[in-house]
């Protein structure tokens, strides 16, 4: 999945998926499902981030802001996560970008019988 930022917002996943028809192959192809704002909303000009929380805070709406309870609670639920890896000693494991992640992911999927099914 990609999340575009300005200038062009939008956002596209690509999905493996079956290949129409009826015969009974299983032919697998990846496909791009892609969402452009622009387009999709035919306009010219998104505001951009700043713009419109200027705008609902003139406005008084304070749809796009978190309260200092909702704050809170989350940095609870996030150094629940951290602390759990201090005691485990099991750190996030870093890997390349456009892999298919850390090697104890092989590891992690091999210990019940699986694998990982590998598409070009």
């Amino acid at each position: 999945m990609t999340i575009r930022l300005q200038p062009d917002e939008g956002v596209d996943i690509q999905v493996l998926n079956k290949v129409p028809g009826l015969d009974h192959k299983h032919n697998l192809q990846i496909t791009k499902l892609d969402l452009s704002y622009s387009e999709t909303f035919n306009q010219t000009h998104l505001a951009d981030a700043y713009e419109r929380l200027l705008l609902e805070t003139m406005r008084g709406i304070q749809a796009l802001f978190v309260r200092r309870d909702e704050v809170e609670e989350a940095w609870k639920w996030v150094d629940s996560i951290t602390e759990a890896w201090a005691m485990d000693n099991d750190a996030p494991k870093p890997y390349q970008a456009g892999t298919w992640g850390p090697v104890a992911s092989v590891a992690m999927i091999t210990r019940d019988g699986r694998s990982w099914n590998e598409f070009e």
